[in-house]
């Protein structure tokens, strides 16, 4: 089986350091060795990675390939990695670069994709805080990310660790819709139509993926500016795939609930610690951004820096 590694970076010299470094140590066990090719689509207009991509050509494990989408946001560096994907290789499987493989990331992916024989394959992305980090974060999990067992089948998947056969790429339809570039939920809206044209998405629980969640990350504001965004970029999802008015207006409805629970609680949770507090406030923000996104209204969070 011929599968590329679609590593998209942007700014993150460090980090994309240690995730070539990750994807060197990948193991086969499971199942036969693939012929692994690393794709890095560099979306930085002044193209800052390639210097060092070019550099650890000839030594590096695998065939490494640089390719530059200057074009500003994540859905076109995506659509390159598909483009270039497409014809040649059996299954393209995303990483990102503040993230960092588990030697057997790979190999659980492609072994629970043959044993389902799975269209799409997705598995867990656990979260390594930059210390010091405030104990409300850790005791709140709010990093963590829900999680399944290997066969589940899964409505979405995330593209911080998916593995996609591109026979399903053969469809033009299927690529990342350019209007969710710069807010995010480019995922959601590929992996909502993958589903409704019948493909199958499952749970590989094995395949771990490790992300570094630096300081800006671990605060308050970042967590309720992050929820404000996933409930209105899924709200404009579903607006997107033309659902009938009662479904809109269900989500419409929950949103409005969310907000009157999160208000509800408040006060209370004021008293009961910051964990309570931050919960309540998410509440707030994801209500508010479904009932803007089925408005119309997109929230750009990557309006400036465009990092994921």
């Amino acid at each position: 089986m011929k599968v590329v590694i679609g590593v998209l970076t942007y700014k993150r010299p460090d980090g994309l350091k240690r995730l070539l470094a990750g994807l060197e140590l990948l193991t086969f066990d499971k199942t036969p060795a693939p012929d692994v090719q690393v794709l890095v689509i560099d979306n930085d207009p002044e193209a800052g990675a390639q210097d060092y991509c070019l550099r650890r050509q000839e030594s590096y494990r695998w065939r490494l390939i640089y390719c530059h989408e200057p074009r500003r946001g994540i859905s076109h560096a995506r659509n390159r990695a598909l483009m270039l994907s497409l014809g040649e290789y059996d299954g393209i499987a995303f990483i990102d670069d503040d993230e960092e493989p588990a030697p057997d990331w790979l190999d659980q992916l492609l072994f629970v994709q043959r044993e389902y024989e799975a269209d799409v394959v997705t598995g867990p992305v656990l979260p390594r805080l930059e210390e010091p980090a405030p104990a409300w974060s850790k005791t709140g999990g709010f990093y963590e990310r829900s999680r399944h067992p290997t066969g589940y089948r899964m409505e979405l998947a995330r593209t911080g660790n998916v593995l996609i056969l591109t026979r399903l790429l053969e469809n033009p339809e299927n690529r990342f819709d350019p209007r969710y570039g710069l807010s995010g939920g480019e995922d959601t809206h590929f992996f909502l139509r993958i589903r409704q044209q019948g493909h199958q998405i499952v749970w590989a629980d094995d395949a771990l993926v490790y992300e570094w969640v630096p300081a800006s990350r671990i605060k308050p504001g970042w967590l309720l500016q992050r929820a404000y965004r996933s409930g209105n970029t899924y709200a404009l999802c579903e607006r997107d795939f033309r659902l009938p008015a009662h479904r809109l207006l269900l989500r419409a409805v929950k949103g409005v609930t969310r907000i009157g629970w999160g208000l509800l609680l408040l006060l209370p949770s004021i008293l009961l610690g910051p964990v309570r507090l931050i919960r309540s406030l998410q509440q707030i923000c994801i209500g508010a951004g479904m009932v803007m996104g089925l408005a119309g209204s997109r929230y750009e969070e990557y309006e400036e820096t465009h990092g994921v």
